[in-house]
């Protein structure tokens, strides 16, 4: 773990402030989503930046290689009228088209700026499909019959990152592999007004993790099983115990597959800022959290 305290400094507070001076309010409803896939012969990276402020929700999508070179991006603002419901075709260099089909209309969200049911999100390459998110999957298909062809998609959900509020219970949901259950996840810490805070996990009500004298362990890693794999938590919390009132504690939970600790020392936070790369990829998923505590 030499390197881990590395990871999570102060850097790690700043991707979340740096869109505002007012961080905690700018960066509230920001969720990050990335996808594995094949796209000609390649694998690559396809980022969904999902987020809402004063005027509504948003959405951006890139599309990166594995060396890291942007295929294409692109800005979707569903707030508009026009852009609830759309499409849009990129042309790369080598002369192929990726196609964006999308159906906002009828979203509906919950505290969160991703949608939770009655949408589509599809994106179409060589008449097959790339990614294919939400729950009007007939729609979708009807949409793209004349450019894709229903076949089974090689993606795979790696890492997600997202922003989470509240005073002393902190609630999310995860989902610890591309195709496994979602589980609701709830830290639990309160380090205002006690001499020895404490901080607690529970995944689905279970206590998976119990930190005591947390200001002298306010850093460290908890291997847990969840759906029968082993997940590893990561967290610091310094910012809570020492930080400003806008700083944030970060946590991450990485399922690794190779069940090997030592893995771990390939998490530098150059990689966890554009999440990770095609070789720790192999690794699992990663969900990021940035914890802030409201007033």
């Amino acid at each position: 773990m030499r390197d881990f305290p590395s990871c999570f400094g102060e850097n790690a507070v700043q991707i979340a402030d740096s869109s505002s001076s007012n961080g905690n309010k700018t960066s509230q409803n920001l969720v990050t989503c990335v996808y594995q896939c094949r796209l000609r012969g390649r694998s690559c990276l396809i980022t969904l930046n999902w987020s809402k402020n004063l005027m509504g929700q948003g959405l951006s999508v890139g599309i990166d290689d594995s060396d890291n070179q942007s295929l294409c991006k692109v800005d979707i603002k569903p707030w508009l009228f026009s852009k609830r419901k759309g499409s849009k075709r990129i042309e790369l260099d080598d002369s192929s088209n990726i196609d964006m089909y999308w159906d906002l209309s009828l979203a509906k969200f919950g505290s969160a700026p991703e949608p939770l049911e009655g949408f589509y999100f599809v994106i179409v390459s060589d008449r097959q499909m790339l990614l294919l998110l939400g729950d009007m999957r007939k729609e979708a298909f009807k949409k793209t019959a004349v450019t894709a062809a229903p076949v089974p998609m090689h993606t795979v959900f790696v890492a997600k990152r997202e922003h989470v509020f509240g005073k002393k219970v902190f609630y999310t949901k995860a989902q610890f592999c591309d195709k496994g259950k979602t589980h609701d996840l709830m830290i639990e810490c309160d380090t205002i007004g006690t001499n020895d805070p404490c901080l607690i996990i529970r995944v689905d009500t279970k206590n998976v993790m119990q930190v005591k004298h947390l200001q002298w362990k306010f850093r460290g890693n908890h291997a847990i099983l969840v759906d029968g794999l082993p997940v590893e938590i990561l967290w610091d919390v310094h910012n809570w115990l020492f930080g400003t009132s806008l700083g944030s504690a970060v946590f991450m939970f990485k399922t690794n597959l190779s069940a090997d600790k030592s893995d771990l020392n390939i998490l530098q936070w150059s990689h966890l800022q554009r999440f990770p790369d095609s070789e720790s990829h192999l690794l699992g998923f990663s969900l990021i959290l940035y914890v802030w505590k409201l007033e």
